[in-house]
């Protein structure tokens, strides 16, 4: 190799000198007469001044050192990026190929007590994973969970990752191995799991037709055709969104209570199940409930974003019924004034991380006290009592909120005037321009996610379909939703990429105000030509005739979420 990298660039300046005289002869370069005269007779009076020799032996030397050096900056201009780009796919290849925390020759070995020494950002925070050792005190400020990265601090992660099961993805992984200095000591790679109960061992069954996102915690969406088929979404296959393992409450044990806390404590209250069904009239209401997150997958096209890569279904229609949460403030002593209207409603669930700090979040308390805004406190979902998986006992029902605020497993209510300041509110569901990276972000800026914005879906056919038509016509069917109670009034759909839209049929009952379910609209568009591709578009208008952008580049943002824009699917169209 080495000989190579100094006859290959020499052999390649002879090649470009060569050439450069060929285009100027032999005969009449001067340097090179005299090379083949200087050592004749000294007779010869134009060879025999000395002077003229050194100039001669003095233009050769140049001459090959510019040979040389033409042919070194020929050769790595040519060959070195192509090296480079080996080693650097050479690396790729090895980091691929190496199991994240597998045990990596060559690498510093340290034990568990070295990596305990590590336990805060002034010592660095280092963490162990099954063989590996890191360093991730660069990432802390970048993390998307905060401060809970810290739970790990000088010891393994996985106690915390069988509960934050999410962070067990490639993705993930590999991003941890930028971190890695090291290998755990030999024997000491199992000791954080040995002994270790499954937080997820009493987890319910769910429905083998749900499309599982992640297994622990448990999240899964409706198949989108499926979403369609009925207004209403049957409890089995509703979507799943789970933070950590699911509570299993029994009643007959007496331990369950909702604690609200009013203005002092005379009018704080204690209600076990039974108590807040026979206090307070039952009411319903039927709402559609999304994820902030839904249609992620779309957005993850345009750049990654962080969160589970939800397709179109992490959505669903319900009939919920409960008490009305306004019944229970007022009896908790909080009264409709203007001196209260920045104050807020704060929700705990029983489900918890591993310092025992519940999902909490919160919202307006203008919200909470609307007799227009239908908030309760649901026990049955679809006229039957709330599955575990859908927050049984108590759940809190915020109708054209994102499904963040709705709380299951509800065991604490608060009126504040403040916002939770737990991590849900604070440092996540929110949203920040496109040019926003983990990098730079700083949350105290943007307010969190309550009403949604106007979305719409193609469910029927599916993206990627073969499709045979019928009449001569596209069949074509979806749903459409707004936030804010705010009704769909069109549904916009293009099979020429928006040059020319046809307005589709809406299926269901539309109000233009306090519209908390969704709506399904079907379209049958005349079709020319068949056996090739044919790109849909959607759109929906809503009572407040706001509508969808057309690209997910202009809504990007790191979290990934409120991914609304247009819905575009490809199908095949084949002959009849």
């Amino acid at each position: 190799m080495c000989s190579q990298v100094l006859i290959n660039p020499f052999r390649k300046g002879c090649v470009i000198f060569s050439k450069s005289l060929a285009r100027r002869p032999l005969a009449n370069s001067s340097w090179i007469r005299t090379l083949s005269h200087g050592t004749q007779s000294s007779n010869n009076h134009d060879f025999h001044d000395k002077s003229g020799y050194e100039n001669s032996k003095r233009l050769m030397i140049t001459g090959f050192g510019a040979i040389t050096l033409a042919g070194l900056y020929y050769y790595f201009k040519k060959n070195i990026p192509t090296v480079w780009a080996h080693e650097s796919k050479e690396n790729e290849v090895n980091t691929v190929a190496r199991e994240p925390g597998s045990f990596v020759e060559g690498l510093p070995v340290y034990s568990s007590d070295d990596v305990a020494k590590h336990c805060n950002e002034s010592t660095g925070v280092w963490i162990s994973y099954k063989s590996g050792v890191y360093d991730i005190t660069p990432f802390i400020k970048i993390h998307p969970g905060g401060n809970k990265i810290l739970l790990g601090a000088g010891g393994s992660v996985e106690p915390f990752w069988s509960l934050y099961a999410i962070h067990q993805q490639p993705g993930t992984l590999a991003l941890m191995e930028k971190y890695r200095i090291g290998n755990l000591t030999k024997g000491e790679e199992h000791l954080a799991m040995a002994n270790m109960h499954d937080p997820y061992a009493n987890e319910p069954r769910r429905h083998p037709v749900l499309v599982v996102k992640t297994k622990k915690p448990f999240n899964a969406e409706t198949p989108s055709s499926l979403l369609v088929e009925s207004f209403i979404t049957p409890t089995d296959i509703f979507y799943v969104r789970h933070h950590f393992p699911v509570p299993d409450v029994d009643l007959s044990s007496g331990n369950y209570s909702l604690e609200v806390i009013g203005l002092d404590e005379k009018h704080s209250l204690n209600l076990n199940l039974d108590q807040l069904k026979t206090a307070y009239a039952p009411h319903s209401v039927t709402a559609a409930l999304q994820c902030s997150g839904n249609r992620r997958s779309e957005m993850n096209r345009v750049k990654p974003t962080k969160g589970l890569e939800w397709g179109q279904g992490a959505i669903g229609n319900a009939v919920w019924k409960g008490a009305r949460l306004r019944d229970v403030l007022l009896a908790a002593g909080i009264k409709d004034s203007d001196e209260n209207e920045n104050w807020h409603v704060q929700f705990d669930g029983l489900d918890a991380d591993p310092t025992n700090a519940p999902y909490a979040i919160s919202i307006p308390l203008t919200k909470a006290m609307d007799p227009r805004g239908d908030v309760i406190l649901a026990y049955e979902m679809n006229g039957e009592p709330l599955t575990r998986d859908h927050g049984f006992p108590l759940r809190v029902v915020v109708p054209g909120t994102t499904g963040a605020r709705w709380v299951k497993w509800l065991t604490r209510i608060e009126v504040s005037k403040n916002e939770s300041e737990s991590h849900w509110q604070q440092c996540d569901y929110k949203s920040f321009n496109p040019s926003t990276d983990w990098d730079k972000v700083d949350f105290s800026t943007a307010p969190a996610i309550q009403e949604m914005p106007v979305t719409s879906v193609v469910c029927e056919p599916h993206d990627g379909e073969k499709v045979k038509l019928k009449k001569d016509k596209l069949n074509l069917r979806g749903f459409a939703w707004s936030g804010g109670g705010r009704g769909i009034v069109r549904v916009d759909v293009s099979i020429d990429l928006g040059k020319t839209w046809h307005v589709a049929e809406l299926l269901d009952p539309v109000k233009l105000s306090k519209q908390w379910a969704w709506t399904r609209w079907q379209a049958n568009l005349p079709v020319q030509t068949t056996g090739q591709e044919t790109e849909i578009w959607v759109r929906a208008v809503d009572s407040s005739y706001n509508t969808q952008p057309e690209g997910m580049e202009h809504l990007w943002n790191m979290r990934g979420v409120l991914a609304v824009a247009y819905h575009k699917i490809k199908v095949l169209v084949e002959e009849n």
